[in-house]
């Protein structure tokens, strides 16, 4: 019970830390990018590396790294395919999926085992 409570805090410090550097920068779109997985993922390192070590953080941290990479070619190749060719938002994100899989599957391979 008590790692759920120093979770919640953690976490809560961390957003809300991030949301205010949102509102710093312009234009408010990035926001959102502050505002969710820098934060959720600094406070999932900072538990780990007390619970588990740094070791074990350290892997936790690239595989971080590692699914970014996968997420960042699968979000560039949408966002291209949706302005380019014009194909709906649903069908671009569900197809394009196989992107990201091969992406974080290959890194995985390569990197990470």
């Amino acid at each position: 019970m008590a790692e759920i409570i120093i979770r919640f805090l953690v976490g809560g410090v961390v957003v809300s830390a991030f949301a205010v550097l949102g509102d710093v920068f312009h234009p408010k779109s990035f926001a959102g990018i502050f505002g969710a997985a820098p934060s959720v993922a600094l406070a999932t390192l900072a538990l780990t590396v007390a619970k588990d070590g740094k070791m074990y953080a350290a892997t936790e941290a690239h595989s971080m790294i590692a699914g970014a990479i996968a997420f960042f070619l699968y979000a560039s190749f949408v966002s291209w395919w949706v302005m380019r060719r014009k194909v709906r938002g649903l069908s671009a994100t569900s197809a394009a999926i196989v992107i990201w899989f091969a992406a974080a599957f290959g890194l995985w391979s390569v990197w990470l085992r």
